[in-house]
């Protein structure tokens, strides 16, 4: 494909007008001024247009599709145990695959090009992957709430089994990770087994760390540590890993994420909605720390729509530190980006640049609600809306286009959630 008279955001995350973008096979081969020599493949009109990468979402739960708007106006443990846990057990292989599906859709709608995700049914999330197109970081939640030992335990097996199975399959495109689901979900034994096997393989953890205050003060009263310090300790972190949410992290667990490479994944919208918090980004960025952006689950978002998560980070943070300068435009993005690639392990990733993987999305910026145009970085931020995507490609394939679904029967992908949704809650 190449693009024309397009206004594009480069590596650099600086804007240029009236460009030329080539893409060849899966990457980028071409960025300039002028037409390319040679080309022969579609035409891209960028008229109106903006060029730029696509957003990595660092934190998902993507089977939750299905409950969408089931559990409302309830606090973390009780929406748990009320209402996902229940629903959860009613899943099946096939309704994980639908519930994936439409995930997958609505991430594309939205200018999502790969999603750390993590949850159970695996084999069934990486089909749904490979089937659309997407790119996704996969992992197995473990818990362990019996004392079992952690050599025998199901979820165990199944995260060996997912990686041996599809780690780096569909051209590089699908990626197993290895998850600890919580700190009170699991006990130590089990976190010290998953991290050693962790680092006997070529993978990313993931986990969730410090999401609600309660989660973080029972933590202190059990093992006289945070959850940041509990799984350094164990040696989840002697991986590259992602740790969502850290709404309550310290200080001192900052520097463990800093010292050890961790990534921040921030959920902004769950954690509002769910009256968890909201995270500190700026001293997460200002200790160096890597920051990216998750959606969590649209059980508890209600939707995957990213731009909404961008301002809506950048709005929390500077509501609870008082501070209108406390993040600008260019972290936001680079945090829906580079960052997110690079917490995923995608090194050719997250950027505009020759010689890096396409996984671009176009949007359009000639509507009202983008005009006029101090600063298109702070346009992007604060007054673009998901509908403004109009073009998703991952690896150079369209997967989505002005309302079309080139890789997905959209009509029979929510036709199937919608009736996997309704024999669950008839068995509730």
């Amino acid at each position: 494909m190449l693009f024309t008279n397009i206004t594009v955001l480069d590596e650099e995350l600086k804007v240029r007008e009236n460009c030329y973008v080539a893409v060849e096979e899966d990457r980028i081969s071409y960025i300039g001024d002028s037409m390319p020599d040679e080309y022969n493949g579609r035409v891209y009109d960028g008229s109106g247009k903006l060029l730029m990468s696509g957003f990595y979402n660092a934190h998902a739960h993507s089977p939750m599709a299905l409950m969408r708007g089931y559990g409302e106006n309830l606090k973390l443990q009780d929406w748990l145990n009320t209402k996902i846990f229940p629903f959860e057990d009613k899943l099946d292989s096939q309704a994980v695959y639908n519930g994936t599906l439409l995930c997958m859709a609505e991430s594309f709608r939205y200018g999502i090009v790969s999603t750390s995700d993590m949850y159970y049914f695996c084999d069934d999330m990486a089909r749904a992957v490979l089937d659309c197109g997407a790119k996704a970081n996969i992992s197995r939640s473990v818990a362990n709430m019996t004392g079992k030992d952690p050599l025998k335990l199901k979820a165990m097996k199944e995260s060996e089994e997912l990686y041996r199975k599809y780690h780096n399959t569909g051209a590089g495109k699908l990626k197993i990770d290895m998850s600890i689901h919580a700190e009170y979900t699991s006990d130590f034994a089990t976190v010290c087994a998953l991290a050693d096997f962790a680092k006997s393989i070529d993978t990313v953890n993931h986990v969730h760390v410090s999401e609600t205050e309660l989660e973080h003060r029972e933590c202190m009263e059990r093992h006289g540590l945070t959850p940041a310090e509990y799984f350094a300790r164990a040696g989840f972190f002697d991986r590259p890993a992602i740790a969502a949410h850290c709404v309550y992290s310290t200080e001192e667990d900052l520097d463990i994420f800093k010292a050890k490479g961790v990534t921040v994944a921030s959920n902004p919208v769950s954690n509002m909605k769910l009256a968890s918090g909201i995270c500190n980004v700026d001293k997460i960025l200002n200790k160096g720390i890597n920051l990216a952006i998750g959606t969590d689950s649209v059980a508890s978002n209600n939707n995957l729509n990213f731009i909404e998560e961008m301002k809506l980070m950048a709005i929390g943070c500077k509501v609870s530190t008082g501070n209108p300068e406390a993040v600008t435009p260019e972290q936001v993005l680079r945090a829906a980006t580079a960052g997110g690639a690079q917490a995923q392990g995608r090194r050719d990733c997250g950027v505009l640049k020759e010689g890096a993987k396409a996984d671009l999305i176009v949007l359009d910026i000639s509507g009202p609600n983008m005009h006029p145009v101090h600063n298109l970085l702070n346009n992007i931020v604060y007054s673009a809306s998901g509908s403004d995507v109009v073009l998703t490609l991952i690896d150079g394939q369209v997967v989505y286009d002005d309302g079309e679904y080139p890789t997905i029967d959209i009509e029979k992908v929510i036709a199937d959630a919608e009736k996997s949704t309704k024999e669950i809650l008839k068995r509730l």
